[in-house]
């Protein structure tokens, strides 16, 4: 059940839950993302950004598109944190049914025209846009594409973004960061200022940066008209603490199929976590 970013999107819109966005850099990860949601009857986005686009390769892309084809789920293969016009036409060239153009760090005019040109050539191609407005925050150097400060999206300024660029989905700025937050540094959301951009935009918004924020937060969230959450350090601590413990107790391990199983197993346990929690197990029933 191969979506794009736009229809998968419009449901959880209609419905009031959010899908999680899971950011995914191999194909054991891809597999075990799209088990857990299969097992939850949950819609899935699958996100894969620039450097991770590196590690995999859009070779890959066919793959996914073959296994979200025989899903019992919706499935959208999502570029996230694309940077340039021309890596956008890569995205939707090598398959992509969802794109995000990130231009939240150049100033309000480039941005809407750059998401202005990439919504034309998405949408001609029937691929649908991810606009950024406001400035997430960068916890570590793996925050991608994250400013040192957190810039928070103005209602105004949104709904001239949307209107002026013709985005499918917005990600907003109320409070969250990229990376694992440090011991001395609590998230906040600012609620107030989502429901009042959801208000007056209507469309689906995106929160980014959305590991390690405490449940409660992101629930409210949800409740207040999120509708995408991207989750990556979470599922990726959980895979990799896993599997380090486990190449740690016989040095003569070797085999992937002796060395993933519990890594994924971990990972999995994480990935049903932010399921539930986004109010998305058993919506697959929806589309």
């Amino acid at each position: 059940m191969l979506y794009t970013g736009k229809s998968i999107l419009d449901v959880a819109n209609e419905n009031n839950f959010a899908i999680p966005a899971f950011n995914i850099s191999d194909w054991a990860m891809f597999k075990g993302i799209m088990d857990i949601s299969e097992e939850k009857a949950a819609p899935v986005i699958i996100a894969i950004h620039p450097d991770e686009v590196a590690h995999i390769t859009t070779d890959l892309i066919p793959a996914m598109h073959a296994r979200a084809h025989r899903s019992s789920v919706p499935v959208a293969i999502h570029w996230d944190h694309g940077g340039t016009y021309e890596q956008m036409i890569m995205a939707i060239q090598a398959g992509f049914t969802s794109v995000m153009i990130d231009a939240s760090l150049q100033p309000f005019e480039e941005n809407v025209a750059l998401t202005r040109k990439v919504v034309e050539a998405a949408h001609a191609a029937g691929v649908q846009v991810e606009g950024e407005l406001g400035t997430i925050g960068a916890n570590d150097s793996y925050g991608e594409s994250g400013a040192a400060e957190i810039i928070y999206t103005n209602t105004a300024d949104a709904v001239r973004f949307v209107e002026e660029t013709g985005v499918d989905s917005l990600a907003i700025a109320i409070g969250t960061s990229h990376g694992l937050y440090p011991a001395n540094k609590n998230p906040e959301l600012r609620h107030d200022l989502l429901e009042e951009i959801k208000a007056a935009v209507g469309i689906p918004l995106v929160l980014h940066g959305g590991s390690s924020n405490p449940d409660a937060e992101l629930a409210r969230a949800v409740s207040l008209g999120v509708n995408k959450i991207n989750i990556s350090s979470d599922i990726k601590v959980s895979y990799h603490n896993r599997m380090r413990e486990i190449l740690g107790t016989d040095e003569r391990l070797r085999e992937p199929n002796a060395i993933q199983p519990e890594p994924l197993e971990a990972m999995k346990v994480t990935a049903a976590e932010k399921i539930d929690l986004f109010g998305a197990a058993g919506k697959a029933s929806l589309y």
